[in-house]
């Protein structure tokens, strides 16, 4: 089932494929987050994956050090474009999604997939209702269903069923539509905020 098996086999093949390029840009990213505040490069925080697991996520680092955990009401991680929280390198990364780059590990692990529902945190099962549960039954992604379409726009309950949605009809048709349509999303900076 693709799934399973082939989606595995699929996500190494481009993992390897993209490892020289990405290896490149994550080298001119550090030396730009060095170079503002000589902090940390790396944000490395736990998520849910595949079946409630708990495993480490990577990211570049685009917070200030020691910058505050904000959340939403609804317990999501604040996110807006007047967030004094971000480094200018930082903006810059959210705007783009390069601060995504580093989970290229993360797929390489097996932790995650490049398409999939975006992890939250591990504390977030407690706020799962009816089926939103079934979100778990796949990888987390890189990208997903609501990162092609929406980005940060909508509200979290939201997100969460298109998550199910897509965890109840996973393709290589479906995978590939959202990859095309992300690229799209962040080249014409939609849905960066949930006020923008």
């Amino acid at each position: 089932m693709y799934k399973n098996k082939t989606k595995r086999v699929l996500d190494l093949i481009l993992a390897i494929l993209l490892v020289p390029f990405i290896a490149f840009a994550s080298l001119v990213i550090m030396f730009l987050i060095i170079a503002e505040d000589n902090g940390p490069v790396f944000y490395k925080g736990k998520r849910l994956g595949e079946k409630g697991t708990i495993f480490k996520m990577y990211k570049f680092r685009s917070m200030k050090v020691n910058a505050p955990d904000l959340r939403n009401d609804d317990g999501s991680t604040f996110n807006s474009k007047d967030d004094p929280r971000l480094t200018k390198t930082g903006s810059f990364l959210r705007k783009t999604s390069l601060d995504e780059l580093p989970q290229i590990i993360n797929v390489l692990l097996g932790h995650m997939s490049f398409v999939g529902p975006r992890p939250d945190l591990p504390e977030h099962i407690t706020y799962y209702e009816d089926n939103e549960i079934k979100k778990l039954e796949v990888k987390p992604g890189i990208t997903g269903y609501n990162q092609a379409f929406y980005r940060n726009s909508i509200e979290w309950k939201e997100r969460l069923k298109n998550d199910v949605y897509y965890s109840e009809n996973v393709s290589l048709s479906f995978d590939f539509k959202i990859l095309i349509f992300t690229l799209i999303n962040v080249l014409n900076k939609k849905g960066i905020y949930k006020d923008v």
